[in-house]
């Protein structure tokens, strides 16, 4: 779902723009009013709610840095009420996917300790009852969504991270309809728990997991179909390692007439245009031709 319409630019650090969405202010408003019995002043629920905001943000910094750090591109984070969303794009290998998706609960379990901590200290130092219960419903915050991210429903965390790891045994298309088929059972559950809480908060995520399940499977599947399309040799993308599909699967830009790049050396057979780099329709990037030939290695002459 694109939620990066209509949100606001807050900063950028190492290569990451952070977006805030407009929604989040009138769920602040929303949260932080009807939680007022749980502190002196609605002073300590801003605080509360800004510490959940500063929370999501380094989890979701925690997938975007780890997705670089493994050669992927993402430069986007967009916080909204049901969370937070890291545009990560990791090379398409199981490896890199899990490690881009598990560094973001790490980041909630690296913070358990640390808060506990604080908890602590502040308990200790006879610290004021809003201050005290301030760190332990932040600690409680971040507990409870490492515990719900970890589900194994598509596309939470967890559920990525069931596809990343069955992705090593079944492959790339296999992993994730298997993940999405898990992810519907867990979504239907959680329909159930919103019906029987009556709550309209889960309800909402359920339709937003919904959504995205069935986007994943329908994505296994075309990934299903191209699998089995015949592959041009001697040709593999610079990026991901996977060759081309032989056929008129390249579009080009000036003329609208698709025709096989790979046949043509980058040349259009319709207008003549050439093109100075070819898109992987694996993993998306874009190389030079030069850069796709596999080379071939001649044996030594006894």
């Amino acid at each position: 779902m694109n939620i990066r319409r209509g949100s606001i630019h807050l900063f950028r650090f190492a290569g990451v723009d952070l977006f805030l969405h407009w929604s989040w202010f009138l769920a602040a408003l929303y949260i932080i009013g009807n939680q007022a019995h749980d502190y002196s002043s609605l002073s300590w629920n801003a605080l509360e709610y800004l510490a959940l905001f500063l929370i999501v943000m380094l989890h979701e910094f925690g997938h975007s840095l780890a997705c670089r750090q493994v050669g992927g591109t993402s430069n986007q984070i967009v916080l909204w009420p049901l969370g937070g969303v890291a545009y990560v794009d990791p090379p398409p290998r199981p490896g890199a996917t899990l490690w881009s998706i598990a560094a973001g609960p790490l980041v909630n379990a690296a913070l358990i300790p640390i808060l506990w901590a604080l908890l602590s200290l502040s308990q200790s130092a006879g610290s004021t009852s809003d201050a005290h219960t301030l760190l332990g419903e932040i600690w409680k915050i971040n507990l409870g969504l490492l515990i719900f991210n970890m589900l194994p429903i598509y596309p939470l965390d967890g559920g990525q991270i069931l596809r990343a790891l069955l992705w090593f045994a079944v492959g790339r298309a296999r992993s994730l309809m298997a993940a999405t088929v898990i992810g519907f059972v867990g979504i239907a559950g959680l329909i159930g728990l919103a019906v029987w809480m009556q709550s309209s908060w889960f309800a909402v995520i359920s339709v937003f997991l919904l959504l995205n399940c069935w986007g994943g499977l329908k994505y296994s599947l075309a990934l299903s179909r191209r699998a089995k399309l015949p592959r041009r040799e001697g040709f593999a993308c610079p990026f991901c390692k996977e060759g081309p599909l032989i056929g008129p699967y390249w579009l080009c830009s000036l003329c609208g007439k698709p025709f096989d790049t790979f046949q043509s050396q980058a040349v259009c057979p319709n207008c003549s245009s050439h093109f100075a780099t070819t898109k992987c329709g694996d993993c998306g990037r874009s190389n030079p031709m030069a850069q796709w030939v596999v080379p071939v290695f001649a044996p030594p002459i006894a």
